[in-house]
């Protein structure tokens, strides 16, 4: 087998370079090792790993192969008319699979007035599990692949089934692909990422699941990307795609421009910028989104 005697790869073209010595990238050794800062991701919405709208390929935490990990994390969200609030949770095993759950709660004052509701709130729990299939972030060629599933239950459906949702329940499935191009943009490390998702859920299922257009499932793809501006500070975009399943609902597509900080391993935060378009009749409905993981 090969020996490299020494691997150097920079964050920065002068600085906070990390020089790994008699590494031997032929045998199991290098992916064993403690996995590097930020490589874990963030938390999503929905509580697994990855962006802030856009699940990733990466198993949560920071164990390595012969190692368990966990976070816990907070996150919420507020547009115009809409506030969203999420805590949750995760545990992975060996750098392969992970465990997660996640509560949400949406208000929707400007609904509940605009309708005479009975109600300002929707919550839903979502339980998935992932698991790494094939690749690594970093140490092989081809990118990592993951396969999750998240299973959605709607825990207060009288404005979802009042609308035309079909159920209060559903299940997606995740199909990640997730790259670190080491000095890929400008010196900078680049992280690219491609998610197809298998779903029929209206906003993520907060309304439901299906309706009177269209009850089947369909493959929305969704992507995002981040560089790398230093070793603590990842910088990027998400796109996610929607179903659009309700004559009463125009259902938009997501997008957020976000900046994340990972100043160790303990401790990661995410702010961005959200376009959420059109909700239940709200339309322009951007704003900012604010998450904090701790992982232990």
């Amino acid at each position: 087998m090969k020996i490299i005697k020494m691997l150097v790869f920079c964050l920065l073209p002068s600085s906070m370079c990390m020089a790994v010595t008699d590494l031997d990238l032929g045998s199991s050794e290098a992916i064993t090792r403690s996995r590097l800062l930020a490589t874990g991701g963030a938390t999503t919405i929905e509580g697994t790993a990855g962006g802030g709208i856009v699940p990733m390929a990466v198993i949560s935490g920071y164990g390595a192969q012969e190692e368990w990990g966990a976070t816990a994390f907070g996150s919420y969200v507020d547009t115009r008319d809409y506030q969203l609030e999420v805590i949750g949770g995760s545990w992975s095993w060996h750098n392969r699979f992970e465990l997660s759950i996640a509560q949400q709660k949406l208000t929707h004052d400007s609904l509940t007035a605009a309708l005479n509701l009975p109600t300002d709130s929707i919550s839903q729990r979502i339980i998935s599990a992932k698991v790494r299939v094939v690749g690594d972030l970093i140490y092989t060629a081809a990118p990592q692949i993951s396969i999750g599933v998240q299973h959605k239950e709607n825990l207060d459906f009288f404005v979802p089934g009042a609308v035309g949702a079909k159920n209060d329940s559903g299940t997606d499935i995740n199909l990640s692909a997730t790259k670190l191009f080491l000095s890929g943009f400008f010196n900078r490390n680049l992280l690219l990422n491609v998610n197809l998702r298998y779903t029929n859920a209206n906003q993520t299922g907060l309304v439901g699941f299906g309706g009177d257009k269209n009850n089947d499932k369909e493959i929305m793809p969704e992507v995002s990307a981040g560089v790398l501006l230093n070793k603590h500070w990842l910088a990027g975009a998400e796109y996610r795609q929607k179903p659009d399943n309700l004559s009463f609902i125009k259902e938009d597509d997501w997008k957020t421009v976000f900046i994340g900080w990972f100043p160790n391993k303990r401790i990661a935060v995410v702010a961005a910028w959200v376009d959420l378009g059109e909700v239940a009749t709200f339309t322009d409905q951007t704003g900012w989104y604010l998450s904090l993981q701790g992982s232990f």
